[in-house]
């Protein structure tokens, strides 16, 4: 089991993302390796992952969340089963074990994380809302969680598929896992975001969010149709 984790400036979570992964409080470690892609970082995010024991994969330039995946994906071939973690969940990455049983058990051939929600700390769901009648509208089935990156795989699903670009990575991933006939299942965890907010900053990220997300939908609705 391997882990990915796309980073881009995340000097400040990446160390505290990847220790809790590899040595959760009490526990086993939640998977064999993780690796993280620095999505062409500028501030010390590789040297951060490399001192709390990742495996580090540089990219020289930014080519955004589903290019880093990607990326982490052909690093590390030998995967049996991904486990997809965001940089910035730190200490709390410890609780993406329960995204991993139904992978391992057969139950699922993907699992999604439902975060505990924001308490008004994040935005006002107008992405969450798109994403979500997006993927209700091109394959029949509304998640909760639809932006989620939060997810296990089975390996040989997540190579088959060609991931969506930037923020679009997830849309994607639902969409087009659910249309060669895997089983998807969303599962509460206990994982907690370091949230951009209802600032300038924050509105600028879902913007581009947001527009990722209608350049995944578009093509996948249109050839559902």
């Amino acid at each position: 089991m391997v882990a990915v984790v796309p980073a881009y400036q995340r000097a400040d979570t990446v160390g505290d993302t990847v220790a809790a992964l590899r040595f959760p409080a009490g526990d086993a470690p939640v998977v064999d390796e993780v690796v993280v892609v620095d999505d062409g970082s500028v501030d010390g995010t590789a040297a951060a992952a490399t001192a709390a024991g990742a495996r580090v994969v540089r990219l020289a330039e930014n080519v955004g969340k589903g290019g880093a995946v990607s990326a982490g994906i052909e690093a590390t071939p030998e995967a049996d089963v991904y486990l997809l973690v965001d940089a910035d969940l730190g200490p709390s990455a410890a609780g993406a074990t329960p995204l991993l049983a139904p992978v391992l058990d057969g139950t699922a051939d993907m699992v999604i994380g439902v975060l505990p929600s924001s308490g008004g700390r994040g935005g006002f769901g107008l992405v969450r809302s798109l994403a979500g009648a997006g993927i209700d509208r091109a394959t029949g089935w509304r998640p909760r969680a639809p932006l989620s990156g939060q997810r296990a795989v089975r390996a040989p699903l997540l190579r088959s598929l060609e991931l969506a670009p930037r923020f679009g990575l997830e849309i994607g991933l639902s969409i087009d896992a659910i249309r060669t006939g895997a089983r998807l299942l969303e599962v509460e965890v206990d994982l907690r975001h370091r949230h951009t907010g209802r600032n300038l900053a924050g509105f600028a990220h879902r913007a581009r969010q947001g527009y990722d997300v209608a350049r995944a939908l578009w093509p996948r609705v249109v050839s559902g149709r």
